[in-house]
């Protein structure tokens, strides 16, 4: 926005946050680009207050541009600018996966394209009429921080576009057909549980969906008699193979090449192949460096549906497109 051809009077952003190992006090990365550029910054606790309703009518803008705020935004906030209205990016193709976690639940439906749609901000999430509509496939094995990153840059862009429209008074508003709206609630904690009665496909799904956080998780058990409750591994990619004619394992099993690099687990319908995986506290390995260093008993195996909490640490929602 800065270095397109429309004035940026001002930006709001959230307070400073503690981030990082230290927890130091630091700016979003939106006002760190705003200091750095010498824009007018506002970081209020709460926008509606009357002290920043003030601030921003003060600096009389024509047009509001909104993306990942976190912040509920009144109807005061909403229509305060000269066009009377805000506009969002959102990630997916409205009314499609209205709400907190549209990339990540795009990939968890086994879509194959998604997109960008640029809207009027109303009170109703995501529900506002749209202008503009960027779609992009979704890779096979693309995750969501994969496909959050190029979805940022299509929105930038669409976005630009759609002021560009506005500022011409050519903009098209299309409203959204309500019948067909769905939702991506956000995506919590106890959702990163793999349940192996599932079909391969579903699974590698999930996988992809929930990567690189919260992760995957699968629980490894390396004796059946054994009360142990296992380690807690993460898949944070995998592909499907389907069973071959005649073959029904145990969901659960693993099964291993001959030249120990590799590994597939039966579910509920095909094996999932783990590509990358991680160990608690470990980093990410390709399966091969993890078989490497890590030897698997003949009588290792996954719970069916492990029973374990994610550590508390971890984040509890894969997305941060809140408003």
């Amino acid at each position: 926005m800065i270095a397109g051809p429309h004035d940026v009077v001002g930006v709001v952003s959230q307070p400073d946050r503690r981030r990082g190992r230290g927890k130091k006090l630091s700016p979003s990365p939106v006002a760190e680009v705003a200091l750095r550029e010498g824009v007018t910054l506002l970081r209020p606790e709460r926008v509606g207050d009357p002290e920043s309703v003030a601030a921003l009518a003060a600096m009389s803008p024509d047009l509001g541009v909104v993306v990942a705020f976190g912040q509920f935004l009144p109807k005061k906030v909403r229509e305060l600018p000269g066009r009377g209205y805000l506009i969002n990016a959102h990630a997916s193709l409205l009314p499609k996966y209205r709400g907190a976690s549209p990339i990540a639940q795009a990939i968890l439906e086994g879509e194959s394209e998604t997109g960008v749609s640029v809207m009027r901000i109303e009170r109703e999430m995501d529900a506002g009429p749209v202008a503009l509509v960027e779609s992009t496939p979704i890779g096979v094995r693309e995750n969501t921080l994969e496909l959050t990153q190029r979805l940022s840059e299509i929105a930038a862009h669409a976005i630009a576009r759609t002021v560009d429209q506005i500022a011409r008074d050519e903009v098209v508003w299309t409203e959204q057909d309500a019948r067909r709206a769905t939702v991506a609630p956000k995506i919590e904690k106890r959702d990163s549980v793999l349940d192996l009665r599932e079909s391969a496909r579903a699974l590698a799904c999930r996988t992809h969906a929930l990567a690189p956080r919260p992760g995957a998780s699968l629980r490894l058990v390396e004796d059946h008699d054994s009360g142990d409750a296992g380690e807690i591994l993460k898949i944070l990619r995998a592909d499907v193979q389907a069973f071959a004619v005649g073959e029904s394992p145990e969901a659960g099993t693993i099964e291993r090449d001959r030249n120990d690099i590799a590994l597939r687990v039966a579910t509920g319908d095909g094996w999932l192949v783990p590509l990358t995986v991680q160990r608690a506290g470990g980093k990410p390995l390709d399966v091969a460096d993890f078989l490497r260093g890590y030897s698997l008993s003949a009588n290792a195996h996954f719970a069916i549906a492990p029973s374990h909490e994610p550590d508390s640490t971890e984040s509890n929602s894969l997305s941060s497109e809140k408003r």
